[in-house]
């Protein structure tokens, strides 16, 4: 008995924790909300920058690790696991999912509409540029950071995956699990906070079709549905429940995708690609510096780019682990390059498609300038424009779901080799254990924004996020000046 409790200290610790804090968000909503805005205020204004330089140095040493000789160290034994367009899937399904469904087109547009700064190419080639900014290369480093970190633990030194052995010459009981519990909530936040979103944007689509407004209910009740089969497909485990449902999102995805494009200017569609693009690679280090004529305010990087890297920070360590799990038997310039190039292509595609289709229906005045200005409706209004808009409607709402569930049970499986640290397979019990305290959590984030007279889901979502990710954030740069020395030792005793 006390060999198991020793075990399971730190999933005891992070239960406690987790459902102290949930009581809290689900009982006192606005008290709750209220020190979450102030604590966010105290950290953007301390931090900010310091968000900006960590992401594009995380960008340059990826590079610089892919293209150097320790790129060629291989992740385990033997051939890899799962064939590289299931690895895509899975990745692309876990990594962003619904969130380019909810942002699909109100953030090109609004981008478009509200620059914040001077602007010295079209109004429309900006607006793409920020969107694959927030969404590209960055929020992917952040992923294949930790891809790297979970990958080198499990199959090159064979340990578990607590990142505070990453720390040189850690020999703190005490601080190990203290930094293993920032990771896990840190992890915790950043899936219960997309989930809400996702939900809450599934209910407005649900509303937008039904013409009604059902409000909290509905939203418990799809928690419930996607937490029930999320917990379902996780117990099958990667192969038999994440594996397929990853392959089905993807299938759904490319058929939404295909709708739009084919209902679109496919020409202006890849010439705002592209110029996009290559937008985006000219003006990277200023625009990730925030200086020169991408000097925004600091509203607007509180509101947009401190927020997405908080959030990309917040899912690392769980996307990152999945990404390593799935990742046995490729190289390290494998996974670097993997990550980073065709998710990133894929979405520049995603939201260059949308985003021209909604500017299209602008300009021919079938639509209002307003008409995507509410995130949580505006992709259901781009496509309800297009014949068979109806049934795009429900495949969107139905790949929402899709891709909650398996961004949820991804989460249950990974949060569950936390706990199980002996097993890459963790066990059912824990499975079951995160599947339920996820869902509780998650009813928690969902009472602020329904019940707090001062604030929304998404604002609560954005200061929370930033939060809880500062530690994250601060223990990145140990995690890699400690995982620089572990590969260079690895390699001089070769």
């Amino acid at each position: 008995m006390k060999g198991f409790q020793n075990k399971n200290q730190l999933i005891v610790a992070c239960l406690i924790l987790l459902g102290v804090l949930g009581l809290c968000f689900v009982f006192v909503p606005e008290y709750s909300f209220a020190i979450i805005h102030k604590s966010s205020l105290a950290i953007r204004s301390v931090f900010g920058q310091f968000y900006l330089v960590l992401g594009l140095f995380i960008c340059l040493y990826l590079l610089i690790v892919a293209f150097s000789p320790l790129g060629k160290l291989k992740l385990g034994s033997g051939q890899p696991e799962y064939s590289t367009l299931s690895w895509l899937a899975m990745m692309y399904s876990t990594g962003m999912g619904a969130g380019i469904i909810l942002r699909a087109v109100q953030e090109p547009i609004y981008m478009m509409q509200q620059p914040d700064i001077e602007l010295s190419r079209p109004s429309e080639i900006h607006g793409y540029e920020m969107t694959f900014y927030h969404w590209g290369f960055t929020a992917w480093a952040f992923y294949g950071l930790f891809a790297l970190f979970i990958a080198y633990l499990l199959f090159i030194k064979k340990g578990n995956i607590q990142l505070s052995q990453l720390v040189p010459k850690l020999s703190n009981p005490l601080a190990s699990k203290l930094i293993d519990l920032l990771v896990i909530i840190t992890t915790v936040f950043g899936v219960v906070s997309a989930v809400a979103l996702g939900i809450r944007q599934a209910e407005g689509g649900i509303n937008f079709i039904l013409e009604s407004e059902y409000g909290f209910v509905l939203s418990c009740l799809l928690c419930l549905f996607i937490f029930s089969l999320a917990i379902s497909s996780s117990i099958r485990g990667l192969s038999q429940g994440i594996r397929r449902l990853s392959n089905i999102n993807i299938s759904l995805t490319l058929l939404l995708l295909a709708f739009v494009i084919f209902n679109s200017d496919i020409s202006l569609i890849l010439s705002n690609l592209f110029k996009s693009s290559i937008a985006l690679v000219q003006d990277f280090i200023p625009l990730s510096l925030a200086i020169g004529d991408f000097d925004f305010s600091e509203k607007f990087l509180s509101d947009w780019t401190y927020y997405y890297w908080a959030f990309w920070l917040a899912w690392a360590p769980f996307t990152g682990i999945f990404i390593a799990r799935i990742s046995k038997g490729r190289s390290i310039r494998q996974l670097i390059l993997g990550v980073l190039i065709v998710p990133c292509f894929g979405t520049f595609l995603w939201f260059t498609s949308f985003g021209t289709s909604a500017v299209e229906l602008i300009h021919s005045e079938i639509v209002s300038v307003n008409a995507f200005n509410d995130v949580f409706s505006a992709t259901f209004v781009l496509l309800e424009q297009f014949p068979l808009g109806f049934s795009a409607v429900i495949l969107a709402i139905l790949l929402l779901v899709g891709f909650l569930i398996t961004s949820v049970d991804s989460a249950i499986f990974v949060l569950s080799m936390f706990s199980d640290l002996t097993k890459i397979n963790p066990s059912q019990s824990h499975k079951w254990i995160w599947g339920i305290i996820l869902f509780l959590v998650t009813l928690g984030f969902l009472a602020i924004g329904k019940f707090s007279e001062t604030s929304n889901v998404l604002e609560a979502v954005q200061k929370l996020l930033i939060v809880s990710s500062l530690a994250l954030a601060l223990l990145s740069v140990v995690f890699i000046i400690g995982f620089t020395i572990s590969l260079l030792r690895i390699r001089n005793s070769k």
